[in-house]
């Protein structure tokens, strides 16, 4: 399998992008195509006694900023690192595509370059999280911030069917992120996407859920639209970290609280391994053709390595074949 990485997207680029592919080289026995500066990449990898001789490299001079608008990875920014990979997977040279840019950018090339499966409203990225209880799936977590009814009710299908196909959870519980749990708080459209949801038959609903109770895993795929999912997902991390600092400080109050730490350090290091995100690697985008994946902005060789084997994964479970089945399935072409 040939996983395509721009090797310069994100904020540490493209060293930490590099020792990830390596590490995934390693661990998962993969091909890895990196896209980007052919020169500065080969330079950095020397500068850091880095092995890339079995990488390929396709060289783009430039790279998607942050700052530029989405839409031109379609036109003028083409030729960048980012536009590159798209159009490599796209032309079926690779197998998925990773990477840690431009979210935006990444959003309408694979809408635009890969393309969206027939029958799929929007495209939505879909995050992997950690709970106390399991890992759950959030659904839309930026793509998309305006939603209608038959986008959030897609989500919910996309979401489902990943947590079977993927990770093996049956019958997965399936609710709506709301400010309340009664089925007629929210939203107009919370309201009506509760009863369609409620009326599906398709899904193991189980009704509204508020931001308190998603860390409890209490459900396995969790329902929203891209900007309320984007705000619980970057509070859900801000909140992770900053109570890890605060058990930091107690710990390291005085001798005693440190002496203190040695007898729960085994469970406090359990803790953080379950809590911590970058385990999960990156956010899939679900409802286009082929595997296109968003790593965050900040990923080190961890998360890389991790965003490749859950792209190798996903790739291999026929994830993608399942969702056009659904849909081919459907007359009026709704999941």
């Amino acid at each position: 399998m040939k996983i395509i990485v721009d090797a310069f997207g994100g904020d540490n680029a493209p060293l930490e992008i590099i020792r990830g592919c390596i590490d995934a080289k390693n661990e998962l026995g993969v091909d890895i195509m990196l896209t980007g500066n052919k020169e500065a990449i080969e330079k950095c990898a020397e500068d850091n006694s880095l092995d890339i001789s079995s990488f390929q490299i396709k060289n783009a001079d430039t790279v998607f900023k942050m700052t530029d608008t989405p839409s031109e990875i379609v036109k003028s920014k083409r030729g960048t690192s980012l536009g590159v990979g798209l159009d490599l997977l796209a032309a079926s040279e690779g197998d998925a595509f990773i990477s840690a840019g431009s979210t935006g950018a990444i959003l309408v090339g694979g809408t635009l370059i890969i393309k969206r499966i027939k029958g799929i409203k929007r495209p939505a990225l879909a995050a992997v999280m950690p709970s106390n209880d399991k890992p759950f799936i959030l659904v839309d977590t930026g793509a998309n911030c305006e939603c209608n009814s038959d986008m959030l009710c897609q989500f919910a299908i996309l979401g489902k069917l990943y947590m079977e196909k993927i990770l093996g959870v049956e019958n997965p519980r399936v609710a709506l992120a709301n400010i309340g749990t009664e089925e007629t708080k929210g939203t107009p459209l919370a309201v009506e996407t509760y009863k369609r949801l409620k009326d599906n038959g398709d899904i193991n609903f189980i009704g509204n859920i508020e931001a308190r109770s998603i860390p409890f895993g209490e459900a396995d795929v969790i329902v929203s639209d891209g900007f309320s999912g984007n705000m619980i997902i970057k509070m859900y991390e801000g909140a992770a970290k900053a109570i890890s600092n605060q058990v930091k400080d107690i710990f390291k109050k005085n001798i005693l609280t440190k002496l203190s730490y040695l007898g729960v350090k085994s469970g406090m290091d359990d803790f953080k391994e379950r809590m911590n995100y970058k385990k999960y690697g990156g956010a899939p985008l679900v409802g286009v053709r082929k595997p296109v994946f968003k790593a965050h902005g900040s990923s080190d060789a961890y998360a890389i390595k991790n965003t490749i084997a859950q792209a190798v994964k996903f790739t291999q479970s026929g994830y993608i074949d399942m969702v056009e089945n659904s849909v081919r399935g459907n007359e009026d072409e709704r999941i």
